[in-house]
This record gives structure tokens, C-alpha cells and sequence, in this order.
């Protein structure tokens, strides 16, 4: 009976493996019409092609051919009926054929298909109770099982059950299996725990890309971003040339810690390895460029995309707002209107934030009131934080209090975060503590909601509202989260902590700073006795001092700091911008600030 199907099934086969899905199904039903029956060598290419094109119907009507012609009990056949249904989210009917075939029960390749298609439907529990299933019956378990099951171990909750994989793997020996060393490594990594991923990392005996990629995004996903420059470093040095995958992971940490020099590099290499037209890498650069305060090349790179995506004008419109410049951000975003791309919920985020750090208020409420009336878009928690900030910035803080009161939907902890930081700004305690009240109703360890408050009851000279605040952290156990600094010289990143005196350079440092204190507390500097600068050395002032040391006089110091700049540091680099006639750029946690000539770009509003 197979015979002369054969001619047929070798097309289907072929087909298959080019992923010509459609083109195969075509020739099933060109092989029905000849009068050629199909067989247990038909059927699992067709029902690949109906699992890659997510067809259930036809599927189902295959299914009833494989009835139909007494295929059923064949090993490959259940596989791929059991592969297609789950492929097509129909775990349901997928357990269901495995159920009713007895002999599914006692093949290794059906419990690996329904096992993985749990998985992936996010019926994690169920694939898990399979597998302990499956061990109980004796039926033999490899390499494929674990690659189905391990990627459900996806959360920081399942790391136990992950470890617990791991060992499995390791006493049954795939772990000599570099795809399953590489599924471990991306389990850990997506759980959190990095030190176990690199762990593993380190003891593979073979590294593919593959490898390298899951390390790489694994530190970057982590948002430890030295480790990713020094791992890619370490990758060129093996003599492993980098995909887009990887280079994508360089970039976003290029961006996160403004390693500009080493961005540059990649850009050269993207180049060289003929990715210049990939439109993920693409994005990546403006994005890049313009968190590293060069908002020229950024635009540079966003003009000569062939192609511009919604994430592409994101990405520029997001750069020239967190820059200050809310207005190219407004034009911008009107003209990718213009071009016809739809703005999502992203980008709205964005235009708001662009609108709120320029002070654009009446622009931003324009905006905020288009996203549902033009757009059809429902603004969500986001969209009301960039909101309550654009107004709580403007001092309109009684009309931020109301909105948050007339949201449909429950405010979140950003929200109630963005009237606090309102708050600080216009020095009002009565609604600071409202605000505060909320918050840590819903956010009650994030210590920078803590910090803020305190800030606020120091300003007001509340001693007593301070110490409330303070004790409230001990009995939590908060520590606030250490501020650092970056600063890229030479090719190199160097990181400040505060009151940091572990560099190589820190007589020196600490030298140029006390000389920088005592230039800007001269008489004449145009501030008054509240604004003397304080002795704390944080983290910025020591980035400011060492590259003021390590750099020529006409070089642009770039500054990335992890939290919001102080009000002290901010005084304290626009007198330095002034005394040595410098240009200072700073990215803090919420935006850029150019000093110059003893001014800065964000004009105090920040």
C-alpha cells in the first residue's frame, strides 16, 4: 500500500523541510484527488504543515483521515496529532488522543510531545504531572523531555523545581547535551539567578553562539551591564563572532551604563558583519546614541532607516523628550501620524513623558485627551502617571489629586509615586502625606517612596515627620539602594559609588573635588545661604571630578547616574559647568541634564 504513495510523500517531505507548509497541503489534496490513499508516511508532514500554519480544522479533518485509514496506533502519527493540536492550543483534544491510545502511554516520543505542548500552552503544573507520570510507568525519559519541560521553569517561583531538572539531567547525562545546557542556562537566567547560569556557563567544556547569546541577554535581562561588556569582550577574544541577537544585548547596556566609545565599536561591527539593514539593531542604536546624550547620531541613524517601525519613532521621539526637548518630541510623534503609523499605548506613554520633563502642560493634556477620543485607546496606570506628573510639575497638584480620584481604573503605585515626587517639588506636606499613605499601601518596600518623604519633611524643617519616616524603614528593614555613578574614559567604564574610595585614582579625586568645593562656596556665585552646597560626596561628584582629571578641556563629560540626581549635586555641577567652562551631560533615573556656563537645560524643573 505505501509503495506507490511514495512519490508523493517524498514531495510532501521536501516541501516540509523547506517550510512550505502551504505548498505541502496543496499536494495532500492533489494526492486525494489521484485516488492514492494516504499512510502512516503522509501523515506527519501534513499535520506539521497544519501545526505551522495554526489550522485546526484542517487538522481535525486529517485527524479523521488518520481514522479513517487505521494509521492511529502508529508512534509518529500519535506524535504529530498529539504536536498539532498543541500547536494549534487545543491541549484539550492533544490529551485527549493520548488518552485514548494505549499504546501513546508507553512511547517516549508522545510524552515528549504533550509534555512540551503543555508547556508552551502555559499548562506548566500539567506537563510536570505528566512527567512524574511518565517516570512511574518506567517509560524512559531523554534529552527531548527535558527540552520540553525545562522552559516552563520561567519564574523565580520555579527555580527549586528548575535545580531539581538540572540534576536530573546531570544523573541521567544530557547534560552533555549542549541543547540542554543551553535550556538550563536560559531557565536560570530567566529565574533571576545569574550566579547559577554562569556557574554552568563557566563548566560547559563547548560554547556555542547560542551559549554565548543566552549569557550575554541573561546579565542584560538582569540589568547587570558591566558583566555583559566584559563577557562580549571575552567572547571576541575566543575568537566567536557575534550575531544581531548578541550585539542587540550589547547595546542595551551600552545604553544602560552610557558605555558611548564601546557603542561606537558595535557600530562599526554591525557594519562589518553586513547587519546594518536589521531593523532590531537599527532601533537599538537610536536608542543607544540618544541615552547616551548624542541625540545627533541617533537622529542621524533614525533618518537613513529605509523603514521605520512604531518602535523606531518611539525610540527618537523617547530620546529627544528625555533630553528636554519636548517640542521636536511633539513634532515628531504629529509626524509619524502624518506617515501613517498608528501610535500605540507605548508611544503615548512616551509623548506624555516628553511633554511633562519640557513643561508642555496644555500639549500633554491635548495629547492625554486624543489617546481614547482619536485613537480608541484606553489610558491605563501608565498613561495617568505621566499625567499626575505632568500637572504635579506645573504645581497643579490639587487638579493631580482629582484625576487620580476620577480614574476608572485603580491607580497603582507609580501613580501615587508621581504625585509624592509632585510633592518634593512645590514642597507641599499635606498632600505629600496623602499621597504617601497610598503608596505604601500598594508598594510598601520600594525605600525610594521613603527617601522622598523624608525629603519632604526635611525641607519643611519637620525633624519629627523625619524621624517618623526613619523609624518606619527600620522596623521594615529597608536600606536605600546605594547611588552610582558611570562614567566611560578611554574605552573604559568606570564606576563611582558614594563616598567610593576604592579606585586606583582616588587621592587624586578626592584632591580635584575639595578644590571644586572650595571654588563654587566663593562669595559670588550667585546663590543664596540656603543653597551653600553640602560636604556628602555622592557618586556623581566623584564622576565629575574624575573625568574633569582624566579628560582635555574642550571634551563633553557625560555622566549616567542609577537614581534621581539631588539638588545639591544638581547646584553643585552647574557652578562647576561655569568655573571651568565645561560641558556637562548627566542622564539620571528620569531624564538628561545639560549644564552649561552655569545653567542646565532642564531649567531647574525637574
Amino acid at each position: 500500500m505505501a509503495q506507490p504513495n511514495t512519490p508523493w510523500n517524498t514531495r510532501l517531505r521536501e516541501l516540509s523541510k523547506q517550510c512550505l507548509f502551504f505548498e505541502a497541503l496543496t499536494v495532500y489534496r492533489q494526492m486525494l484527488r489521484h485516488g492514492h490513499s494516504p499512510n502512516a508516511f503522509t501523515f506527519p508532514f501534513a499535520l506539521k504543515s497544519c501545526a505551522a500554519l495554526s489550522l485546526p480544522l484542517a487538522g481535525s479533518l486529517l485527524h479523521c483521515h488518520v481514522v479513517k485509514t487505521g494509521c492511529e496506533p502508529e508512534p509518529f502519527v500519535q506524535t504529530s496529532l498529539i504536536s498539532m493540536y498543541c500547536k494549534c492550543c487545543l491541549v484539550d483534544n492533544a490529551r485527549r488522543v493520548f488518552d485514548e491510545n494505549p499504546h501513546s502511554r508507553k512511547l517516549t516520543v508522545c510524552y515528549n510531545a504533550l509534555i512540551s505542548g503543555h508547556t508552551s500552552n502555559s499548562k506548566f503544573s500539567d506537563a510536570v504531572s505528566l512527567f512524574r507520570r511518565m517516570r512511574a510507568a518506567g517509560v524512559e525519559v531523554n534529552s527531548v523531555t527535558m527540552l520540553g519541560l525545562v522552559p516552563g521553569c520561567a519564574a523565580p517561583v520555579h527555580l527549586g523545581l528548575g535545580m531539581c531538572l538540572h540534576g536530573c539531567s546531570v544523573k541521567c547525562g544530557f547534560d552533555v547535551d549542549l541543547s540542554v545546557t543551553n535550556c538550563l542556562l536560559t531557565m536560570y537566567v530567566k529565574c533571576g539567578s545569574v550566579d547559577h547560569a554562569r556557574k554552568l556557563f563557566d563548566a560547559m567544556p563547548e560554547k556555542g553562539l547560542i551559549t554565548w547569546n543566552a549569557m550575554i541577554s541573561g546579565y542584560a535581562q538582569n540589568g547587570l551591564a558591566t558583566h555583559v561588556l566584559n563577557l562580549y569582550k571575552e567572547m571576541e577574544s575566543c575568537g566567536v563572532s557575534p550575531d544581531p541577537v548578541t550585539l542587540v544585548g550589547v547595546l542595551s547596556s551600552c545604553t544602560h551604563i552610557g558605555a558611548h566609545g564601546v557603542g561606537r565599536k558595535v557600530e562599526r561591527r554591525i557594519e562589518s558583519c553586513g547587519f546594518g539593514s536589521n531593523p532590531y539593531l537599527n532601533n537599538a542604536l537610536v536608542n543607544m546614541y540618544a541615552r547616551c546624550g548624542n541625540l545627533v547620531k541617533a537622529h542621524a541613524i533614525f533618518d537613513a532607516m529605509p523603514e521605520k517601525s512604531l518602535v523606531s519613532w518611539t525610540a527618537i521621539i523617547g530620546g529627544y523628550g528625555l533630553h528636554g526637548h519636548g517640542e521636536i518630541a511633539s513634532e515628531l510623534f504629529n509626524k509619524m501620524i502624518m506617515t501613517g503609523i498608528r501610535p500605540d499605548k507605548a508611544v503615548f506613554v512616551t509623548i506624555l513623558s516628553a511633554c511633562s520633563h519640557a513643561g508642555l502642560t496644555d500639549k500633554g493634556l491635548e495629547y492625554f485627551a486624543a489617546m481614547e477620543k482619536r485613537c480608541g485607546l484606553q489610558p491605563g496606570p501608565e498613561h495617568y502617571s505621566c499625567m499626575v506628573d505632568l500637572l504635579g510639575r506645573a504645581g497643579r497638584l490639587q487638579e493631580a489629586k482629582e484625576l487620580i480620584e476620577s480614574m476608572p481604573v485603580k491607580p497603582d503605585g507609580a501613580v501615587w509615586g508621581a504625585l509624592l515626587g509632585a510633592c518634593k517639588i512645590h514642597k507641599d506636606v499635606e498632600i505629600a502625606e496623602l499621597a504617601f499613605e497610598h503608596v505604601i499601601e500598594l508598594e510598601p518596600t520600594n525605600i525610594g517612596y521613603y527617601v522622598l518623604l523624608s525629603n519632604i519633611y526635611s525641607d519643611a524643617k519637620n525633624l519629627e515627620g523625619v524621624l517618623k519616616v526613619r523609624v518606619m524603614m527600620r522596623e521594615r528593614k529597608l536600606k536605600k539602594e546605594p547611588g552610582c555613578s558611570y562614567v566611560e574614559c578611554k574605552g573604559r567604564v568606570h564606576v563611582f559609588l558614594a563616598g567610593d574610595k576604592t579606585h586606583c585614582q582616588t587621592e587624586e579625586i578626592y584632591t580635584m573635588l575639595e578644590e571644586l568645593e572650595t571654588l563654587v562656596k566663593e562669595p559670588g556665585r550667585g546663590r543664596n545661604e540656603e543653597q551653600l552646597i553640602s560636604a556628602n560626596v555622592h557618586s556623581e561628584k566623584l564622576a565629575v571630578a574624575f573625568a574633569l582629571l582624566n579628560t582635555g578641556p574642550w571634551t563633553e563629560i557625560v555622566v549616567i547616574k542609577n537614581l534621581r540626581v539631588c539638588g545639591d549635586c544638581h547646584l553643585f555641577i552647574k557652578l562647576v559647568s561655569k568655573i571651568v567652562d565645561r560641558h556637562f551631560v548627566v542622564r539620571d533615573a528620569t531624564r538628561f541634564h545639560h549644564f552649561r556656563n552655569g545653567v542646565c537645560s532642564c531649567q531647574d524643573y525637574w
